[in-house]
């Protein structure tokens, strides 16, 4: 994982300087953004690996920064890096598009940790995608037909467009036979790591799945108590 590019949007320039410097020293390539106007501007023109926000930003927030990104881009990984550490701004940020959630004070080594961990997440995404390319054919679900290629469901009522998290998540519970999943597995693969704040972010995309697959009543989305999920219809 060579020349990644983290774009870093926080105010607070003293702890901006630092990290960037720590980044760097550890041979990241950092765009350091003091407001959420420039996060986006900067964004939009270099593509970066990966976005670490900090939510209380002068103009635009990091929650508005996220939605925004995400409106065109469900792949890019969003950490959020804030002192606000109450479960509804966690849920809220998770809700928004957010891959992780890092409280100040933090350290730049759990930071790279979980850069790292979000980068290899979306490689197994991307290898999801190119093997579902090589069959090319979606999956079939009850009544719904999901593709994970283009991160999409689709049933009688219409498509819905998934997220990149959503899609792998829900890719993992298609298993043959209709096998349950374990938690930790999921949270293994697709977070990289099985910690409190990662299984609160499980916890909400299977919510957010089991309200996509309602279009056909047949599909349920059962949790096995300390096991995991199953997918049955």
């Amino acid at each position: 994982m060579d020349n990644i590019t983290v774009l870093l949007a926080e105010d607070e320039i003293a702890l901006a300087h630092i990290v960037r410097e720590s980044l760097e020293e550890r041979n990241f390539k950092v765009i350091l953004c003091a407001n959420g106007e420039q996060a986006i501007e900067q964004y939009r023109k270099f593509k970066p690996d990966v976005l670490a926000l900090d939510v209380m930003m002068p103009k635009i927030d990091g929650f508005e920064v996220a939605r925004q990104v995400r409106e065109t881009d469900a792949i890019t990984p969003i950490i959020f890096i804030t002192a606000r550490s109450q479960i509804k701004d966690v849920v809220n940020g998770f809700e928004i598009g957010a891959n992780d959630y890092l409280k100040k004070p933090f350290s730049v080594e759990e930071l790279i940790v979980r850069i790292k961990a979000l980068l290899r997440t979306k490689r197994t995404h991307d290898n999801i995608t190119k093997a579902s390319k090589a069959d090319n054919e979606p999956l079939k679900i009850g009544d719904i037909l999901f593709n994970p290629i283009k991160n999409t469901i689709q049933h009688n009522s219409g498509t819905v467009h998934l997220t990149a998290r959503e899609s792998a998540v829900l890719y993992q519970l298609c298993q043959p036979n209709m096998e349950s999943v374990p938690r930790k597995v999921l949270l293994q693969k697709i977070w990289g790591n099985d910690n409190i704040f990662n299984a609160r972010s499980l916890d909400v995309f299977i919510t957010k799945l089991r309200r996509h697959l309602e279009a056909d009543p047949n599909i349920q989305l059962i949790n096995i108590r300390g096991i995991g999920y199953k997918l049955v219809w």
